[in-house]
């Protein structure tokens, strides 16, 4: 007799691993949610009581080639972080607020311990956000999977009122740029890192980096800094023109999806500490400004624009938050562009 076990789909492991995940997900739960982890669908109830006109803002992403790290160093629990962090400040830049979080989990073979370590992780991004993750999907796909290996995928829904969304429109020639720092390379340039470190420098994820104070391994699972709480307080007071997620595209791409038609920004050079792992990675592979800037995030994580009465005060505000604030660069006239001088 032929069973589903045989052709590489483990039931049994399937309901241990749910079994876990059940217990770190009901952590994060608020009043708001209305079902258990199992359900079929998730039940939210959100309250827009105090709202004009509340608006839902939404996304979807993964971490990319970080993954491979987690493979290579056994260590799971904070990819899972990464996901969480990078979905709240993708939202965060619209002035949005997260209300409920999902993921997706895919594998050759589950392991419930590796799941549990990945849950751990989301579970902990989802309190720190007080974002409660109400499910997803884990699925076991054998041969599609290298055995060790799986994606994972964050879904994220969050809400904004329309007077208070945060879209660029107000930006102005003239605009101030804050920029607060990012902990690694949070979730992008993995494979562009992973060849210079690992192929270009011959490292081992234990191998111990002198210029890094710790190993390779330690310094690229570093992790994706959730800029919510250093924020938070400051969305609502109108000082906030636009803000730009540092991510895959670095300065160079990111900052103009935010800007108006007619405005560029200069961004100075020295005006913040470059992270060490990109200053390494950039000597490493000898890596030009127009390649290392739009591959890395080179140690700024968030951008704020700010009108420039306003500037002073918000970073104070920003600063007493527990996290440094550098005056970047400013808005000029120009094409939607970045200048680095």
């Amino acid at each position: 007799m032929i069973s589903y076990k045989d052709s590489g789909v483990d039931i049994d492991a399937a309901n241990e691993a749910t079994s876990r995940i059940r217990d770190l997900a009901r952590g994060t739960f608020n009043k708001q949610v209305l079902t258990q982890i199992g359900s079929f669908g998730a039940m939210f109830r959100p309250d827009f009581r105090n709202a004009e006109d509340p608006i839902l803002v939404s996304s979807a992403d993964g971490v990319g080639t970080k993954l491979k790290l987690a493979f290579m160093t056994g260590v799971h629990n904070t990819v899972g972080y990464d996901l969480v962090a990078h979905c709240v400040d993708d939202i965060l830049v619209q002035g949005a607020r997260p209300l409920f979080f999902m993921d997706y989990i895919a594998t050759g073979k589950l392991s419930p311990d590796v799941v549990a370590s990945l849950i751990e992780g989301l579970a902990r991004g989802c309190k720190e956000a007080d974002c409660p993750l109400v499910g997803g999907e884990t699925a076991e796909m054998p041969g599609f999977y290298a055995d060790g290996e799986y994606d994972v995928a964050g879904f994220i829904v969050g809400w904004v009122d329309r007077p208070k969304v945060i879209d660029g429109s107000r930006i102005a020639v003239g605009d101030v740029l804050l920029g607060l720092p990012s902990i690694g390379l949070h979730t992008n340039g993995y494979s562009l890192a992973r060849k210079l470190f690992f192929e270009i420098a011959g490292y081992q994820t234990d191998t111990h980096v002198e210029k890094l104070g710790c190993t390779a391994g330690e310094a690229l699972l570093a992790p994706h800094r959730n800029y919510l709480p250093f924020l938070d307080a400051s969305l609502d007071g109108g000082q906030i023109k636009g803000l730009a997620h540092i991510t895959g595209g670095g300065l160079l791409e990111n900052l103009p999806r935010i800007l108006p038609d007619g405005c560029g920004a200069e961004i100075r050079l020295g005006s913040w500490p470059v992270l060490p792992l990109c200053e390494h990675l950039v000597e490493l592979g000898s890596l030009p400004n127009s390649e290392s800037y739009r591959v890395f995030n080179m140690g700024i994580g968030m951008v704020v624009a700010v009108a420039p009465e306003d500037a002073e005060a918000l970073r104070n505000d920003i600063a007493a938050r527990g996290i440094e604030v550098y005056t970047i660069g400013h808005i000029v006239a120009g094409a939607k562009e970045v200048t680095l001088v």
